[in-house]
């Protein structure tokens, strides 16, 4: 297998930086706005999602992580369990939430986020934030925010790479 860097540091930063000047536009601020990463690297994405609207809005935006796996289609033992403690849990409802991940691929992991958010509370809207959009979407699921469309073909593998886990900001294409 082969890797091939398709965003280094600064790209993926701008594209971070681009997401987060949507997510204002879009909701005029933060007011009422709630980050929810799809653990794990969407979890660090969020985060800094919310450091850089804290910058430029001065607003400190509520994060949540969540761990969707108990929701995917593809798991036969089902709980309710989202990984949170109740410290970690923020009130979602009525709120607009922008749900954040690092590859958008075919979209059951946004479904099984939908889900697992819908059985916490019911915000009033939920948005979608990806820094890197595939293709190959097997359900209607398009992400409202994207900080780069890489088109793969189906063998491939997109990994992104995040300081807090890899040591490196990048993204690569595994072939």
């Amino acid at each position: 297998m082969t890797n091939k860097e398709v965003l280094d540091n600064a790209s993926l930063q701008r594209a971070l930086t681009r997401i987060t000047y949507e997510i204002i536009e879009r909701n005029k601020g933060g007011q009422d706005l709630v980050l929810v990463g799809i653990k794990t690297r969407g979890e660090f994405l969020a985060h800094r999602v919310a450091d850089r609207l804290e910058q430029l809005e001065d607003v400190n935006i509520p994060v949540m992580a969540i761990d969707v796996t108990n929701y995917r289609d593809d798991v036969l033992n089902r709980d309710d369990n989202l990984g949170l403690n109740d410290e970690e849990k923020t009130n979602i409802a009525n709120k607009n939430i922008v749900l954040i991940d690092d590859v958008l691929f075919t979209g059951r992991t946004i479904r099984a986020a939908l889900d697992a958010l819908i059985h916490i509370g019911r915000p009033s809207t939920i948005a979608l934030a990806v820094l890197v959009d595939r293709g190959h979407r097997e359900l209607p699921i398009r992400a409202d925010f994207v900080g780069k469309n890489i088109p793969t073909a189906q063998n491939e593998k997109i990994k992104v790479l995040v300081q807090e886990i890899d040591g490196r900001d990048a993204v690569e294409i595994v072939h």
